[in-house]
């Protein structure tokens, strides 16, 4: 390669996840203690796993959350 410019490429995987709470009114006005629980375990569990894989919370909206893992 005389000459030639070599150029280094970097491949990265990154994961985006997206989770809403589907029934979420229907939930509530059933029993709203037992859905803001629900919830909130759900959040923990999902959080816990995207945090063990470096991700983070991009946004948050309502029930929904999206996550990115990767850099």
């Amino acid at each position: 390669m005389t000459g030639e410019t070599e150029i280094s490429l970097q491949r990265r995987l990154a994961a985006i996840l997206s989770a809403d709470a589907v029934g979420y009114s229907r939930l509530m006005g059933q029993d709203e203690l037992a859905t803001v629980r629900m919830l909130a375990e759900c959040r923990a569990a999902v959080g816990a796993a995207v945090a063990k894989h470096h991700g983070r919370v991009v946004d948050m909206r309502g029930t929904r959350k999206t996550y990115h893992t990767g850099k």
